[in-house]
């Protein structure tokens, strides 16, 4: 029997450990063995021309993975990792670096059989002990994410010159072999040699499909096509990587860069601010259908975007102050007068996927949360969750009178229209921390809901470099953030939610969240993934009910303009697109670049 019939037939769990070109959780594995390329890939896509982007702030580092500095975009495009994932599966990967992937049959360990093919930018192998000194080197010397990332990974062995092993802790964490799958590779020759946590600007030897070209800190990067690179004809890359050159350039306001790319300086704009997309994107070029403007589908989950209370500050560890803030955001005037209607409220952290809680819990999930009575609120065995709807006509005295209540009930009151803490004596004053412009108008409305309580809700704005800094020593009271997801749940739980992270200088528990039953419930999502929908379903319940964030909105689709020149494939993936699939029409390139002189 063929190793992809086996893996169609057994789940991940289950098959005895045997060399694989390919692995997927709990799911089918699409692409027999030895397939041509990916379905959203065109095969005979041209390679060449320029692919001119942009990026907001400044950068002084080429390192993505420490927390020293701020990376220049697209700094990962110089490494591959040992696998690719395929976009129109959930989660499956397939050989890149990696030729196979082999799995103990009792879980203990997984290995990589390394392509012999497989090479760095400077022509030398990429060898088993490069992988181990990536490993090693994103535990030891990387950002804090990485240790909790790789948690459950035990000892790391070279076996050969082009097998690594990795030692399981947990055999029951299914994602484990594909976390690793997803490792990237560094050149050991290249930074034992060098200090991996420093900030630097010196181009580092890479093992992907691009190299780093000329720069300028803080204005421009550019990356070039490796035209040697081994696996451009790997079936997982056909199609994919056709500019020779990929630029960014760094423009310090959203205004300015708009106006940019509207004039030809830059050819791609993914939009995310809905009264932009509606009045912004017009002009003789879009009139003229030099610019395209489309709107994509896609099908991914989209998580929770909001305003996160930082529960380190002590004006928000009280659960009712952070819910009479919550009642205190209007959404729907929000949608009416500044998005178009274009979004729908979010109420789940697992928002647009089959993991969202909704009704009361199951049998199923009863089964974990009662175990948990003690430490959950008590409206997640007896409520939904919902958001107030409002009329979008910006009355909401209602909703502002149960706010006071709640106050009231935390131990506040009115004196001389300020909210003052009957004990402290404190005013109610907090801080939200932004760096897009774009954000200020969706907090004014919401500062003057929360003046009409006694609330003096104060907006700093700071440039994108002092943003990253507060953000990674938590010196903030609120931000707006969002938490992704993906069709399957990981280790990533821990650096979002558990407590272990909560006091992590640059983890993503922005929160601060430091719960028990958080905690056990991030330990046993991880631990018992046959059972995530259901254990993430009692999870979302416990979030939501404490009112860690203010939910904000969702779009099922994505909002692009490109200039026509950028071409793409026909079938999409379910990501809705993929820029390392597209490519440039010359003849229209020309075409432009004729039109614009004049």
């Amino acid at each position: 029997m063929k190793k992809w019939l086996l893996l169609l037939l057994l789940p991940l769990t289950m098959y005895s450990a045997q060399k694989s070109y390919a692995i997927a959780i709990n799911g089918n594995i699409k692409y027999k063995e030895g397939f041509q390329h990916f379905n959203y890939a065109n095969p005979n896509a041209p390679k060449g021309g320029e692919l001119k982007r942009y990026s907001l702030g400044s950068f002084d580092s080429l390192n993505p993975f420490i927390l020293k500095g701020v990376s220049a975009s697209g700094t990962s495009m110089i490494y591959d990792t040992l696998m690719k994932k395929g976009d129109d599966e959930p989660f499956t990967l397939y050989a890149l670096v990696a030729k196979y992937i082999e799995l103990d049959e009792n879980r203990k360990w997984v290995r990589f059989h390394l392509d012999e093919r497989a090479k760095f930018s400077n022509n030398k192998s990429i060898l088993a002990s490069d992988v181990k000194f990536t490993f090693d080197t994103l535990i030891n010397k990387g950002a804090p994410i990485y240790k909790k990332y790789y948690h459950d990974i035990g000892e790391v062995k070279v076996i050969s010159k082009r097998v690594v092993e990795f030692a399981l802790k947990d055999p029951n964490n299914d994602e484990l072999p594909l976390i690793l799958a997803e490792l990237p590779v560094f050149s050991k020759h290249y930074w034992e040699k060098r200090d991996f946590a420093r900030s630097s600007l010196e181009a580092p030897i890479g093992s992907g499909a691009y190299k780093i070209g000329t720069l300028k800190a803080g204005k421009y990067i550019t990356y070039e096509r490796d035209k040697n690179y081994w696996a451009k004809d790997l079936n997982v890359n056909k199609g994919a990587y056709n500019f020779d050159t990929i630029k960014f350039t760094y423009y310090k306001d959203e205004s300015v860069a708009l106006e940019a790319f509207k004039s030809g300086e830059y050819d791609f704009q993914a939009e995310y601010t809905a009264s932009k997309w509606a009045n912004s994107y017009t002009g003789k070029y879009f009139d003229k259908k030099w610019i395209i403007k489309e709107e994509i589908k896609h099908s991914q989950p989209q998580g929770m975007q909001g305003f996160a209370f930082n529960l380190r500050k002590e004006i928000f560890q009280d659960k009712r102050v952070r819910q009479a803030l919550t009642y205190a955001f209007d959404f729907e005037w929000a949608n009416k007068n500044l998005f178009f209607e274009q979004y729908t409220r979010t109420t789940s952290y697992f928002e647009n996927s089959a993991l969202k809680a909704t009704g009361l819990p199951s049998k199923e999930e009863l089964a974990y949360l009662n175990k948990l009575k003690a430490s959950v609120p008590e409206e997640v065995f007896t409520q939904e969750f919902s958001l107030p709807i409002n009329k979008g006509d910006g009355n909401i005295r209602g909703l502002l009178r149960k706010s006071t209540k709640l106050l009231h009930e935390a131990g506040y009151e009115i004196k001389n229209q300020k909210l003052i803490h009957k004990k402290t004596k404190k005013p109610f004053v907090f801080e939200v921390l932004i760096f897009q412009e774009g954000f200020l108008k969706i907090y004014l409305p919401f500062k003057k809901n929360l003046a009409r309580l006694g609330i003096d809700m104060q907006i700093k704005r700071v440039d994108v470099a002092q943003y990253i800094n507060r953000l990674r020593a938590f010196d903030y009271d609120m931000i707006t953030t969002s938490y992704s997801q993906s069709n399957w749940l990981g280790n990533e739980r821990r650096e979002y939610w558990h407590s272990s992270s909560a006091n992590k200088t640059g983890s993503q528990n922005y929160i601060g969240i430091k719960d028990p039953a958080v905690d056990t419930l991030v330990e046993e999502l991880i631990a018992n993934q046959k059972q995530q929908e259901v254990i993430a379903k009692a999870l979302d319940r416990v979030l939501l009910h404490n009112y860690y964030m203010i939910p904000n909105w969702h779009i099922a689709k994505h909002r692009i303009a490109h200039w026509k020149h950028l071409q793409r494939p026909s079938t999409a993936p379910q990501s809705g697109y993929d820029t390392d699939y597209w490519w440039v029409d010359e003849t229209v390139q020309i075409e432009l670049d004729n039109q614009l002189k004049h």
